[in-house]
């Protein structure tokens, strides 16, 4: 096969990238072009976001120039239902009419998993604040592309309040974690096939914490922490993660969707 073309959806509107760039050092689209081009330095990459018109009506009439498509992260939440929301989860719909090969990953599964017909909610259980510890994968997962080489057991950096509360039809649950059950999944819709992530293989863990430290006051509203005691023993907590992670375990999922694309 010749280069692979891959279409990235970025998940924020502009004021949200704005925060990203300044606490992550890139929005979130740049974040995962450039992991991207860092695992397959010849891939071709195009960056396009939902709230564009122009941008998602180009992008639907040349669909088929593309071996896949990745949906960011970002800091929307789907049941505030914006106008710019309803666009992502259209602009997800319309893909799905077109044999793609989707990778989802926090706000992008749940873009797509509302999409595909299943419901997000708030974490019954709390949220990941920078990281998800112990998440499990099954044994569905276990036989699956998405987590070849992959430990049984990960702990990853995640950031997210809400979750994926009830499942499209046929959905594979692939991963679980005690704060979220939904963490990896693997459905397919219309034409399309979808792999999705809850945690964020494409982030390091320095940029979780730099986000952290940019929302802390939303974090201490939210009643995430109730003591400064609490917060900087997640922080540490956190430091000491980052110190056992390489970047091979991290960006293990990425690796292998960018491989299965290439057949």
């Amino acid at each position: 096969m010749s280069n692979l073309n891959i279409l990235i959806v970025e998940g924020n509107i502009r004021e949200d990238s704005e925060f990203f760039i300044k606490a992550a050092g890139s929005s979130a689209a740049d974040n995962l072009k450039n992991l991207i081009l860092k695992i397959e330095p010849s891939a071709n990459t195009e960056i396009i976001n939902p709230g564009h018109d122009d941008e998602t009506t180009n992008a639907l009439k040349n669909m088929s120039k593309y071996n896949g498509i990745v949906f960011t992260g970002g800091a929307m939440r789907i049941n505030d239902m914006t106008d710019v929301i309803k666009k992502h989860i259209n602009f997800a719909s319309n893909c799905f009419n077109h044999k793609n090969k989707i990778l989802a990953i926090c706000w992008g599964l749940q873009v797509c998993s509302t999409a595909a017909g299943g419901k997000v909610n708030p974490g019954k259980n709390g949220a990941h604040i920078g990281i998800a510890s112990d998440v499990i994968i099954n044994n569905e997962g276990e036989k699956h592309f998405i987590y070849k080489d992959k430990k049984k057991v990960f702990t990853s950096p995640a950031f997210n309040f809400d979750e994926v509360s009830e499942l499209p039809k046929n959905t594979t649950l692939l991963s679980s974690d005690k704060v979220n059950n939904v963490m990896g999944v693997s459905f397919n819709v219309g034409s399309s096939e979808i792999i999705g992530l809850q945690y964020h293989p494409d982030y390091e863990y320095f940029q979780m914490l730099n986000l952290i430290n940019g929302r802390k006051e939303r974090l201490f509203v939210n009643k995430n922490f109730l003591t400064e005691e609490e917060y900087e023993n997640h922080v540490s907590y956190i430091k000491s993660e980052n110190e056992l992670l390489n970047f091979n375990d991290r960006t293990c999922e990425v690796r292998n969707w960018l491989n299965y694309i290439k057949n």
